[in-house]
């Protein structure tokens, strides 16, 4: 139960970080066009997790199955959901873009019927749980935001995609289960700026920029708080906590912008948002909820269990 109580924690802190990417992206966005700043997010990530590896002597994979699978993971797990959102969002409106966004823990459940084994698949509980997180979700965001879902239907489907596409990332981190969690997380981010930092060097030309102090602050820590730290815990949670359990925090990243909001920006919690939140909490709790474990005949050999 200690170990649970452990890895729901580092759950919170994984919707921390990443609920609090917004604030910092739109502090960074004055100094940093778009492209520039994913491209700098990733690529300082990945060195610092790099240090790290070199300090503790753990060492990248060299053969070429992990690394495509590496590859893969990046563009589902983060090249593809960021230029998706950071898209689709200009024009589908902050506030729907949130509620599509959050549908993840929905696509996990969705896929696992597609791609796991009949005992692996989430239960209905974990269903109920999804479907009250993400009622919560609505009432955050306020309901008004669903009159404007198919009003803007193409971005509205590019970044309902990019939400699919952190599913299919969730579910595909089984994978790295033989790896310890800072290697994958390392090899992501470093595919991911094979890719973002060679565009953002066409598109933006970083060099002619003159960030402020704002701006390098606010890069710095969505690259080492928000994305370093929040990919190592990330892969240990797909391991500890499973697929629909690393996914629901989804559900939580709107609270803590609420929160956030209430603490830095003197905005005000309605009654409405504060159900949303109550719901999403409620609905987290309920996907991870452990399952019942079968009693086991006493006269089995302990080996059978392990």
């Amino acid at each position: 139960m200690q170990n649970r109580s452990i890895e729901l924690a580092l759950l919170g802190v994984l919707a921390l970080l990443w609920g609090s990417s917004y604030m910092w992206i739109s502090l960074a966005l004055p100094s940093f066009p778009p492209a520039t700043l994913i491209a700098i997010r990733v690529s300082l990530a990945a060195l610092a997790l790099l240090a790290i590896m070199a300090a503790r002597g753990i060492r990248m994979p060299l053969d070429r199955q992990n690394w495509k699978q590496f590859f893969i993971q990046s563009l589902v797990n983060s090249t593809g959901p960021w230029l998706m959102l950071a898209w689709g969002q200009q024009y589908a409106g902050t506030a729907v873009s949130s509620v599509l966004n959050s549908t993840s823990p929905l696509w996990v459940f969705a896929f696992s019927f597609l791609l796991l084994n009949h005992g692996e698949r989430p239960g209905a509980r974990q269903l109920t749980g999804a479907l009250f997180g993400f009622a919560g979700i609505v009432l955050i965001v306020g309901i008004g935001a669903l009159e404007d879902i198919g009003r803007n239907l193409v971005p509205q489907l590019v970044v309902l995609f990019g939400a699919a596409l952190y599913g299919i990332a969730a579910l595909r981190g089984r994978v790295f289960a033989s790896l310890p969690p800072i290697v994958p997380a390392a090899g992501t981010l470093i595919c991911a700026s094979v890719v973002l930092v060679p565009a953002s060097l066409i598109v933006d030309q970083p060099w002619q920029l003159t960030p402020d102090t704002t701006g390098i602050v606010a890069a710095l820590t969505l690259s080492l708080a928000c994305t370093a730290l929040a990919f190592l815990i990330y892969f240990r949670l797909l391991s500890t906590l499973g697929a629909m359990g690393t996914a629901s925090q989804a559900y939580l990243r709107s609270g803590v912008g609420v929160f956030l909001g209430v603490v830095f920006l003197s905005e005000t919690l309605d009654l409405e948002t504060f159900a949303g939140i109550c719901l999403a909490i409620f609905g987290v709790v309920l996907i991870n909820w452990p399952r019942a474990v079968k009693r086991q005949d006493v006269s089995a050999p302990v080996s059978a269990a392990k």
